[in-house]
């Protein structure tokens, strides 16, 4: 379309305090339980549009628990990583030549789903995987990614307006 697009100041996300007895520790602490208790899970690889489960797995175990299997995932040999690098070059081309407003949006939307819905999923996933306490978790993974996300869409908007200056008789752009 025929505009310059705008996105939205990036600011740091806001680390939610998680205190005994608010919705944000009830449910959070919830999520966790959840995810702990719920039968294992099988994490396939995913190779470009293709969801690939391998004979070879591994089981996921908490650092903190080590007895307590969380699920399995497919471990993949050098012809799955050839795989992957051919759909990564195949999916490069329509990646670049997608208007920079539509990558944007796309960064901006993975920030919004995990500001909201799928933070708790982040942060229990979080505490199970790498044994972080709930602070580390909202840290490191929910609001750090959140604001990688914001910041870049930011810092790219950045980069397009900061072109050279043209010379006469001609237009850098």
């Amino acid at each position: 379309s025929n505009a310059l697009f705008k996105v939205p100041a990036a600011v740091n996300e806001p680390v939610r305090a998680y205190k005994p007895g608010t919705d944000d520790h009830t449910n959070l602490i919830a999520k966790y339980r959840e995810m702990y208790n719920q039968a294992p899970i099988e994490v396939p690889l995913y190779i470009g549009d293709k969801r690939v489960s391998t004979s070879t797995k591994n089981a996921m175990t908490p650092p903190h628990d080590h007895a307590k299997v969380l699920g399995h995932y497919s471990v993949g040999d050098a012809s799955n990583v050839e795989a992957a690098i051919d759909a990564a070059m195949n999916a490069r081309e329509a990646w670049a030549n997608l208007p920079w407003e539509q990558r944007a949006s796309i960064f901006l939307r993975a920030a919004d789903l995990l500001a909201g819905p799928y933070r708790d999923k982040m942060n229990a996933s979080t505490m199970l995987a790498q044994s972080k306490n709930v602070f580390q978790a909202e840290i490191d993974a929910a609001c750090e990614l959140i604001d990688f996300f914001k910041f870049n869409v930011q810092y790219m908007t950045q980069i397009y307006k900061e072109q050279p200056d043209s010379l006469p008789g001609m237009w850098n752009r």
